[in-house]
């Protein structure tokens, strides 16, 4: 048991170190204005669409981390499988600065709304590469003294996300801002631990 304690030790370290990579990586999209003789002032508000985006995209990465260590709470054993499947999380996880600059570069003018579904179909990828992780290593991983209302309530929130990120890019349609305050409402849902279900 403790091999298998230190296997999944490994991956969480791995993971927390790309997971840093990750959300430093956003801070690069912010450019330094040139010098030039225009106000730096004015080039600096020009840019706020990429301070959102970086902030609201940090948040994001942070709850994801926070989300990946919930899970490693209650998986206890590791194998070929659960490290593949990891992986293909944190290719999501990664991929996650390429959306947000694109939707900083692109917020209010003609591409907003490709913009906007490229952002929000990455964040619907990840959310699938969350319950695949998580759906094998309930089903394989727990220990035997696994809390089974505690796994069942992280299954019941983790279903809700695929689908609302596919509504966000529908909602992209109707309105890019709303899609957008709807992403960040399901940040604000996955902040929170889930309930156990009984």
């Amino acid at each position: 048991m403790a091999a298998m304690e230190k296997e999944t030790a490994r991956i969480e370290a791995f993971s927390d170190g790309v997971f840093a990579i990750a959300i430093t990586l956003l801070i690069l999209e912010i450019k330094i204005p040139a010098p030039t003789s225009a106000n730096l002032t004015a080039q600096l508000l020009r840019q706020w669409p990429s301070y959102v985006s970086f902030a609201i995209s940090f948040a994001f990465i942070g709850i994801m981390w926070v989300n990946h260590h919930r899970l490693f709470t209650h998986i206890k054993r590791a194998n070929s499988a659960l490290l593949f499947l990891n992986l293909l999380l944190l290719l999501g996880v990664t991929a996650v600065p390429f959306p947000t600059a694109v939707l900083a570069q692109h917020y209010g003018g003609s591409g907003q709304r490709a913009a906007a579904i490229l952002y929000h179909a990455t964040y619907f990828v990840i959310a699938i590469f969350f319950n695949v992780l998580w759906q094998y290593s309930s089903r394989h991983l727990l220990g035997k003294d696994a809390d089974v209302s505690a796994a069942a309530g992280i299954s019941a929130q983790y279903a809700v996300g695929p689908l609302m990120y596919l509504a966000c890019i529908a909602l992209t349609w109707v309105s890019v801002p709303l899609s957008l305050l709807l992403n960040i409402a399901l940040a604000v849902f996955f902040a929170f631990p889930p309930r156990a279900r009984r």
